[in-house]
């Protein structure tokens, strides 16, 4: 059956027709410019969703320094946090039906390791200048009295624990993606899944409707409550303690050395990821900027130390992460990433392997003494 026109009556009634939407990019460019028609649920609180967009064609990495090898059309959050991944399909393409679900998996998986709080933001404030957006605005109802790098710390912490919204977004959803949907959202406790159906309708003039139908709402109002209505605890410096107990003495000591610093000189903050995690604030020109984050994997081996360049960078400028990068020890790996970020402008979070770094006679207070000169503002 041929489906039915809607109409619209003002002076006269004005028959709508459905109408297919021109081109893929025409698509994506209306969700970008209007996220609101993705809208549906409420927050933790019981306010009204709202969507805001961190990026159109987000890149997703496949490893710390490879190259981007997907893009995703749409990233959003929203003001609990809660990053909202979006990929956007024609009826035509013949992937909406199963390839698109293990697209948005990789996306979801790859994102969850390789989007860090200072990319988030930097991506983030960068968007919202390309479109005019007014920051102060744009952050004035998505923060809630958090300060912009607690509140996309939380968005990291999200991702990690796989607090998120993967949205597939069609003119016509076919019904094996709304079964693959249905089972996604029964199966997965941290993370909701949609199918949105957007059924465009056009008529003499610029006359336009857009219809949103969503599909999985059922499902996910069948989770338990400790599921994706929870958020995974914060780590504790007892729990970092306890997982440094199986790790070699060298790297235990660095790791302690590092995590009582912290504790005297700045200030810590247990991550939500879903290993042992701690992050740092150090005191620097009037402001607490984010420095190292500390991670201890269920592999002793993949133990890294991350430092935070985009976010010294976006508090003190690039000179001062220059001068940082150019303190910290020659460590196996370290100076080639640190090159890599020079070419970058420092915008993201080079790692150096704790067992490198625990390895090398000196290391550890290079490290120190390069937080202690930018906590002073002095070049090295």
């Amino acid at each position: 059956m041929a489906e039915q026109p809607v109409f619209l009556l003002g002076e006269g009634l004005s028959a709508l027709e459905p109408a297919a939407f021109d081109t893929e990019v025409e698509f994506q460019a209306l969700l970008a410019r209007h996220p609101r028609i993705l809208d549906f649920g409420s927050l933790a609180d019981g306010r009204p969703l709202r969507l805001f967009l961190v990026a159109r064609e987000m890149r997703v990495p496949t490893g710390n320094e490879s190259g981007s090898t997907y893009w995703l059309d749409h990233l959003f959050v929203d003001a609990d946090g809660v990053p909202t991944l979006v990929e956007v399909k024609r009826a035509a393409d013949t992937r909406i039906r199963r390839e698109v679900v293990g697209q948005m998996l990789d996306y979801a998986a790859n994102g969850a390791r390789y989007w860090p709080a200072a990319l988030l933001q930097r991506t983030f404030e960068e968007s919202c200048a390309m479109d005019g957006r007014p920051l102060e605005d744009a952050y004035r109802e998505l923060l809630g009295g958090q300060s912009p790098e607690e509140f996309w710390v939380t968005v990291e912490e999200r991702l990690a624990a796989g607090r998120m919204r993967l949205l597939f977004v069609a003119d016509r959803i076919p019904l094996e993606l709304r079964a693959i949907v249905e089972f996604l959202n029964r199966q997965l406790r941290q993370t909701d899944v949609y199918a949105v159906e957007l059924t465009q309708y056009r008529g003499s003039g610029d006359h336009r409707v857009l219809v949103p139908r969503v599909h999985g709402e059922v499902a996910t109002a069948n989770k338990t409550q400790s599921g994706s209505g929870q958020a995974a605890r914060r780590w504790t410096r007892a729990d970092m303690d306890a997982a440094l107990e199986s790790r070699s003495p060298e790297q235990r000591q660095a790791a302690l050395a590092l995590l009582d610093h912290a504790e005297s000189a700045g200030r810590t903050v247990g991550n939500r990821a879903g290993y042992p995690s701690f992050s740092v604030y150090f005191p620097a020109a009037g402001r607490e900027v984010p420095v190292w984050t500390l991670s201890l994997r269920e592999d002793p081996d993949r133990d890294d130390l991350a430092f935070s360049f985009g976010s010294i960078t976006n508090h003190l400028g690039r000179e001062a992460t220059s001068a940082f990068a150019d303190a910290l020890p020659e460590v196996e790996g370290l100076r080639q990433k640190i090159a890599a970020q020079r070419e970058k402008g420092f915008t993201g979070w080079p790692a150096v392997s704790l067992a490198a770094l625990s390895a090398r006679p000196g290391a550890l207070r290079q490290v120190l003494a390069a937080i202690e000169r930018l906590m002073g503002g002095g070049a090295p």
